[in-house]
């Protein structure tokens, strides 16, 4: 059980006694824990109960609780509240937005215990009679609810990515002379995916009872379940036919049929790899991230694809966040961290003086930070940390601090965290405002959308990304695995306007620093090459405005 698996327990757990009132202190209790143990890197489940009640913020009976959890994958305390509360009351409290007051109020004034019979009270427009809830407050409730609705069954790359690692290693345990490879949306990097594909020489029959497998249905070549919670299709192949198979499995509907029918009558079957499959029509391989529709099909026939941007390409953390602000580790530490790892430099960015919820700096806070990062730069030289803050764009397009304070950064990534329901005109003014304040370096998460969670607010990328170049302001691609924004679609149009791309982990913690990989990832499907990525050189390309 990872760290956020155990975090998320406890959620859960302070979610569900604010809804039937219970102590408050214990429910602060809960939600610091889980706020805390998310960040934390140290392998909670391999604690003793000693250890766990060292760390900041664990006592005696969360380190138990803990423990239970990493002992017997349960919390006896959660499902007894989890017995009290119908399922689909549990369901209202994953939606972001929707607390556990509100979905007190809605269950108790009108009865409702499902997300459907929710929103059929909305469209009879009932919300409105319980108190706290205007119209507007019940439209963005519908939004949210039918949003919920629409991301249902999906996932997000980072939780089936690490769950393919795992049944990887396991079939390979089991099947070692077989060849078991990725396949579909997981193959094709998609930030969200409804199922984890795999095509494997292991055969139909052969196929056991595995470990943690709830569902085995086999039928026409293929074996399809849920492992660890996650639905999964193995299909079946041979070594002679793997290529064919596996070209077949990795690409979305649309692109290959734009491929086949770019070569009437030609025969794929019975190909071993997949290069082969390119090999046979004098194509370029065309590698899997780029194969969601034709996009690339006449590029790769010229021979002409961009080679795509690798992990290993980005030489600097840019957007990090230490215990100034929200992080969860010091600024010495993040530095060490991110030395450690390879790169080159550490951008730390904590918040702005705007964002109070997150601990953001004021402006003496400021300045005994850039203190510390003096004597830092001194000290881990040549590893060199930037000064540089992520500066609320309040609700007028402006920035966070005065010009003077602005101006003492050596960089600036201008990003919105609150006043988030607005129309495409509104969002899109607001970000154009930061865009052109003159110490905007970076636009961060443009949409500031949460995948599966919150949709981003409307904007008009094209109008965001024409202003960039015209500003010289790079725009960033927040690899959290929960944002991944700029969306991957958009990058193909700030490459053509050569506005670079920003890969940034967001860190607030030296673990959050690996998310880098993962906006890599997804930079890829966006044909991002080494060359316009804004921190893939060994010192920022700042330029005075």
């Amino acid at each position: 059980m990872t760290n956020p698996d155990i975090a998320r327990h406890f959620r859960e757990l302070a979610r569900l006694m604010e809804l039937h009132g219970d102590n408050p202190f214990k429910i602060r209790s809960y939600t610091s824990a889980y706020n805390k143990l998310r960040k934390d890197d140290r392998p909670l489940a391999s604690m003793s109960e000693e250890e766990l009640q060292k760390l900041d913020g664990v006592g005696k009976a969360i380190a138990g609780k803990i423990h239970e959890l990493a002992t017997t994958g349960e919390m006896a305390t959660l499902n007894k509240w989890r017995d009290q509360t119908p399922a689909g009351i549990q369901e209202m409290l994953n939606i972001r937005g929707f607390g556990p007051k509100k979905v007190k109020a809605v269950w108790d004034g009108l009865g409702v215990t499902t997300v459907g019979q929710l929103l059929y009270a909305i469209n009879e427009n009932r919300l409105v009679e319980l108190k706290g809830f205007g119209a507007k407050t019940q439209e963005t409730l519908r939004e949210k609810l039918e949003f919920h609705q629409r991301s249902r069954g999906q996932f997000l790359y980072r939780d089936l990515d690490l769950a393919a690692k795992a049944f990887l290693a396991e079939l390979t345990r089991l099947f070692p002379e077989a060849t078991t490879e990725r396949s579909g949306a997981l193959r094709r990097c998609c930030p969200t995916l409804t199922r984890m594909d795999f095509v494997t020489t292991i055969a139909p029959a052969a196929a056991p009872e595995l470990e943690g497998v709830d569902i085995l249905i086999h039928k026409d070549n293929q074996t399809t379940g849920v492992v660890d919670g996650y639905p999964f299709v193995l299909h079946h192949v041979t070594a002679e036919n793997f290529g064919s198979k596996q070209f077949k499995h990795t690409g979305n509907p649309e692109f290959l049929q734009a491929f086949v029918e770019r070569y009437p009558g030609k025969d794929f079957t019975g190909l071993a790899t997949e290069a082969e499959v390119f090999a046979a029509v004098g194509m370029q391989f065309i590698p899997p991230e780029l194969r969601e529709d034709d996009t690339w099909l006449d590029t790769a026939a010229a021979g002409q694809l961009p080679d795509l941007i690798e992990a290993t390409d980005v030489r600097g953390v840019v957007h990090s966040h230490s215990t100034y602000s929200d992080g969860i580790h010091s600024l010495r530490q993040m530095a060490e961290a991110a030395r450690d790892k390879g790169y080159a430099y550490l951008v730390i960015s904590d918040h702005s003086r705007t964002a109070v919820y997150a601990g953001g700096l004021k402006e003496d806070r400021v300045r005994e930070q850039w203190a510390e990062i003096d004597a830092l730069n001194v000290e881990l030289a040549p590893f060199r940390i930037y000064k540089s803050i992520e500066s609320d764009i309040l609700s007028d397009g402006s920035l966070d601090y005065p010009d003077d304070v602005l101006a003492g950064f050596d960089l600036v990534i201008a990003s919105i965290h609150s006043g988030l329901n607005m129309d495409q005109e509104k969002a899109t003014e607001r970000l154009l405002t930061a865009i052109r304040n003159p110490h905007t370096t970076v636009l961060g998460h443009p949409t500031g959308r949460l995948l599966l969670s919150r949709e981003g607010y409307p904007i008009d990328h094209a109008r965001i990304i024409d202003a960039c170049a015209e500003h010289n302001v790079a725009i960033e691609l927040n690899a959290n695995p929960y944002r991944l924004d700029l969306d991957w679609r958009w990058i193909p149009y700030a490459t053509e306007r050569d506005v670079p791309v920003s890969i940034n982990p967001d860190a607030h913690s030296m673990g959050g620093i690996d998310d880098i990989v993962y906006g890599v990832l997804a930079a890829r499907k966006g044909g991002l090459t080494a060359k316009n990525c804004w921190n893939s050189q060994e010192k920022l390309p700042l330029v005075d405005k």
